[in-house]
């Protein structure tokens, strides 16, 4: 097999997801922006992101504050730098580990669930039926998703970090012998407003990707329940690699000097 057949081969099979994801994008945020507005289906979306997800993305966030205050404190110690760790934890969960670990979290829970419904009703022809009924499936299935995503990661990302800070703090305070208050004042001590602004900057980009791949690879899916249960794996795989791009190219923009 020539080798640079397979490397041509894959290339374009890259290059031709990227264009279909990208006119699908511009398919769904174009026809929704017209109206007419589902807002039903905008609120139904939000619950389903934002509320259901309160739990796996707090105790990941809890769980995660400890161990990096933890983990902080053996490596610091080593050079008596222990009063720093208020600050890598407040940074570090600002900054990457609070939109990075939701945005993972919710692309297991939500952006699989998104692919299972529309694949379902792309393989047993119930988007067909919509447009029958003259409702396009853009506006009614797919905007309410991206539009709910865009404005419930920030906020599930904002109690991320409340909560990530707060593992800190507990670990800190009842295993490491800090002082609640002054442990508080340090974690302000060095926090800046474009440390957060940049975690809810990539909250909201995350939140998009996790809602177009998911109704992407639902819309697109082929093949009965086989197909439907491809469409999820690559609704999770495609969204996580790229929210892990796309937060290197954020923190490039807001970090780089």
């Amino acid at each position: 097999m020539n080798p640079l057949a397979t490397v041509g081969r894959a290339t374009l099979t890259v290059c031709d997801s990227a264009g279909g994801i990208f006119l699908f994008a511009l398919q769904a945020l174009g026809r929704g922006l017209r109206g007419p507005f589902y807002p039903r289906q905008i609120l139904r979306q939000m619950i389903d992101i934002g509320y259901y997800s309160l739990p796996v993305v707090g105790l990941t966030a809890i769980f995660t504050g400890m161990v990096l205050a933890l983990q902080s404190y053996t490596g610091f110690s080593r050079f008596e730098a222990q009063s720093a760790i208020p600050t890598i934890v407040v940074l570090s969960m600002t900054r990457e580990l609070g939109p990075v670990l939701a945005g993972l979290m919710v692309a297991g829970r939500v952006g699989a669930s998104m692919a299972a419904e529309i694949g379902t009703m792309r393989v047993t022809e119930q988007i067909d039926a919509l447009s029958t009924l003259s409702t396009d499936p853009f506006r009614y299935l797919v905007f309410p998703r991206v539009v709910a995503g865009l404005l419930m990661l920030p906020l599930l990302v904002l109690v991320a970090d409340v909560i990530g800070v707060m593992g800190g703090w507990l670990m800190s305070v009842f295993k490491l012998g800090f002082g609640p208050i002054e442990y508080v004042n340090r974690t302000f001590e060095f926090l800046e407003t474009q440390d957060v602004l940049s975690g809810l900057v990539k909250a909201g980009v995350f939140g998009f990707i996790v809602a177009l791949m998911g109704c992407f690879q639902g819309y697109v899916s082929r093949g009965g329940a086989q197909g439907v249960g491809a469409a999820t794996t690559k609704a999770v795989v495609s969204a996580s690699i790229l929210i892990l791009t796309a937060n290197y190219m954020v923190t490039e923009l807001f970090f780089s000097r």
